[in-house]
């Protein structure tokens, strides 16, 4: 399979579900607007998410796509069967322990994570009410990872890649039509995460059962190959833990500023989410499977030149990215949630936080990339330690952004990013002092090639922009011409200047392991 079309496909289907969840926050923003009511479900839905990215998708994949990917290599197909069937029966009692620990000490975790709620007995009931409804999802979502983990072993990147779209379905059918049949209406909001949950894990089943690969109960947590990951779950857990928790002091503190500056950084997350999941995840997704066959296959050669690919289209489509949403963080809030009881002084806000997301945005993706290159070698220890730096650098950051310079919400965002990139910097350095990459020749033109197409997009759109208050002042309609007309003028700028200097697209073809 050509990587380059496996990351067309992902990113496709990323940028499907990215543009449902857009129309999702739209219609949350305009029903909901920006405040107690807001606050209180993204509180509630940000725990089993929270947990979702750390044992899920983060420890959970990380220990054991690469133990999956060598058993299929080396041992054949009735070993690996047994693997996942021993995983999965595992990791399904776990999660039914886990989600009946949640929903039966919500109140206590709500007075950890948003202390600030315990001022309003209203909304601090709510926020209880809302996690109980909520935390079961880490159980679907669990087993979304495996069955995706599985699957993209397998080469089959599309439909991991598509459920997301139905938890964006099920938000927007219950904001839409079912809110008003509920008192209070956000508590829709809560279900639609169920019925998400539950959809995603539904529609992979049948891909599973066509390469033979559906679990069947079968408890064996002495295999082999379940204590391996196991253990090497006890690292990833606490490496992917760090920067969860990051997110959710910050949550905390936000919470301590005030009504709306939760809902605010929500919204700016979910732009600056966009990119970073249609890149770095995506790339990370198709990275770690042909990874882990080369360290298999002890081919370092094509495992350090497959680096080196992933680095090169990483910071090719993020820069613009990040600079992009920089310069166009009003058009993007306006147009996108400046709509029914979200407010212009809600887009200045939110603009605030995305602006400073926007410059840690290659840091974030560049970790999606580089922190693979352990990974596929059963190396989680060193990303471990890397993030713990990282959340110590995050908490000074935001006492010297947040309160020292008062920057609030827009000091906790700026603290994710720049740790972010010193996460990436950290990540980079340690592949190369242990010679696990070595730089491929020419990066010397591509950066200043980079640069200057950079330089030709940034001037475009500061020219068409139009100032802040054309958008706040623009109807609905003009507002996404003008946003569409931005962002096509400004790509067009971009790669017509990368052309121009010799970038071609069949230069970044190759084949998967």
């Amino acid at each position: 399979m050509n990587l380059l079309k496996a990351l067309a496909t992902v990113s496709s289907m990323t940028l499907l579900s990215r543009i449902l969840g857009f129309v999702r926050d739209f219609v949350i923003a305009r029903t909901f607007g920006a405040g107690m009511m807001t606050d209180a479900f993204f509180i509630a839905f940000k725990l089993p998410n929270l947990l979702r990215r750390m044992f899920a998708e983060g420890a959970f994949s990380q220990a054991f796509v690469p133990i999956l990917g060598e058993y299929r290599n080396k041992r054949g197909e009735a070993e690996t069967k047994r693997l996942v069937d021993h995983v999965a029966t595992l990791l399904f009692l776990i999660l039914l322990g886990v989600a009946a620990l949640g929903v039966a000490g919500a109140p206590i975790i709500i007075y950890i994570a948003a202390p600030g709620f315990a001022a309003d007995a209203t909304k601090f009931e709510l926020t209880v009410t809302l996690t109980r409804i909520c935390f079961p999802y880490i159980a679907f979502m669990s087993l979304v990872a495996l069955a995706g983990g599985i699957l993209n072993t397998w080469s089959r990147f599309a439909l991991p890649a598509f459920t997301p779209v139905l938890l964006n379905v099920a938000f927007i059918g219950m904001a839409l039509f079912a809110a008003p049949y509920f008192d209070p209406p956000v508590l829709a909001l809560g279900v639609a995460v169920l019925i998400g949950g539950a959809l995603q894990l539904a529609i992979q089943l049948p891909a599973l059962a066509r390469i033979g690969m559906l679990p069947r109960f079968s408890l064996n947590w002495r295999d082999e190959g379940v204590r391996r990951i196991m253990l090497l779950m006890v690292p990833a857990l606490l490496g992917v833990s760090v920067s969860q928790i990051s997110l959710l002091i910050n949550g905390i503190f936000a919470s301590l500023f005030g009504d709306g500056r939760v809902s605010w950084l929500y919204y700016a997350d979910r732009l600056m989410e966009f990119p970073a999941g249609m890149l770095g995840v995506a790339l990370g997704t198709i990275l770690l499977p042909s990874l882990s066959k080369y360290h298999a296959a002890e081919n370092h050669e094509e495992y350090g030149r497959l680096l080196d690919w992933g680095l090169r289209l990483t910071l090719l489509l993020a820069a613009p990215a990040a600079l992009g949403l920089a310069l166009l963080s009003t058009p993007l809030i306006a147009t996108l949630f400046h709509h029914g009881a979200f407010t212009a002084q809600d887009v200045m806000q939110t603009r605030n936080a995305l602006v400073a997301y926007s410059i840690g945005l290659v840091g974030m993706i560049l970790v999606k990339v580089l922190a693979p290159g352990f990974y596929a070698r059963q190396d989680i220890r060193t990303p471990v330690r890397i993030a713990i730096i990282s959340l110590f650098a995050t908490q000074a950051m935001n006492v010297l952004f947040a309160w020292l310079l008062g920057m609030e919400h827009a000091g906790l965002a700026l603290s994710i990013g720049l740790a972010a990139c010193i996460n990436g910097g950290l990540l980079y350095h340690g592949l190369r002092s242990r010679g696990i990459y070595t730089p491929q020749p020419g990066w010397s033109a591509f950066y200043l090639k980079l640069c200057a197409a950079l330089a030709a997009m940034g001037a475009a759109l500061a020219f068409a922009d139009g100032g802040t208050s054309l958008w706040l002042a623009a109807g609905t309609g003009e507002r996404v011409v003008r946003l569409s007309l931005l962002v096509l003028f400004g790509a067009a700028v971009y790669f017509a200047t990368l052309w121009l200097l010799g970038f071609r697209v069949r230069d970044f073809k190759r084949r998967a392991a």
